[in-house]
């Protein structure tokens, strides 16, 4: 699916008013783009990182799990934040793993190393003034996608094809 039917379907359901509180439509990111995201994003071993519309938990889980880091997401949807959490326990992650179930606007991201974000342009250019505000001196952040308008990217990656016919284009930013 290509970033021009994802803006579709969001702008289909936003006509009917389905999901106007969610600033992206779920799509799970492919777990090789996740890896990269975190490996693009420099994330180390006991590092705080948060991931904005977190889905069903992908990012965070293997955050925790494979980069041993303090992972937190922020979910709006009941529906996608108990499948995540279940799957936190399931795996034992508790003590380095979790979800917020709430409006990412409400939180506070001043002790991040690193976010990442996958959500619509739009959405990006909303969130900008927070986490210019809050975000510490040397944070990192990576889009997956969709670019911060005001921000120069340190790093673009375009990874061509993922196995599942699409590209993936990656913006690495430092505050």
């Amino acid at each position: 699916m290509s970033w021009v039917c994802l803006i579709l379907v969001w702008g289909t359901a936003l006509a009917f008013g389905q999901e106007a509180e969610k600033l992206a439509p779920y799509y799970p990111t492919p777990e090789t783009i996740v890896e990269k995201m975190l490996e693009l994003g420099g994330l180390k071993a006991g590092e705080k990182m948060f991931d904005l519309g977190s889905g069903d938990g992908r990012i965070v889980i293997m955050a925790a799990q494979k980069y041993h880091a303090e992972a937190v997401g922020v979910e709006i949807d009941p529906d996608l934040y108990r499948q995540s959490m279940d799957k936190i326990r399931k795996l034992g992650l508790e003590r380095t793993a979790r979800i917020i179930h709430g409006d990412l606007f409400k939180q506070n991201y001043s002790s991040a190393d690193l976010m990442t974000v996958y959500l619509l342009p739009v959405s990006n250019d909303k969130i900008t003034p927070l986490l210019e505000k809050q975000l510490k001196k040397g944070a990192r952040v990576v889009a997956h996608d969709f670019e911060f308008r005001s921000w120069k990217a340190e790093k673009v990656e375009n990874i061509e094809d993922d196995g599942e016919g699409r590209s993936h284009t990656l913006y690495l930013y430092r505050r």
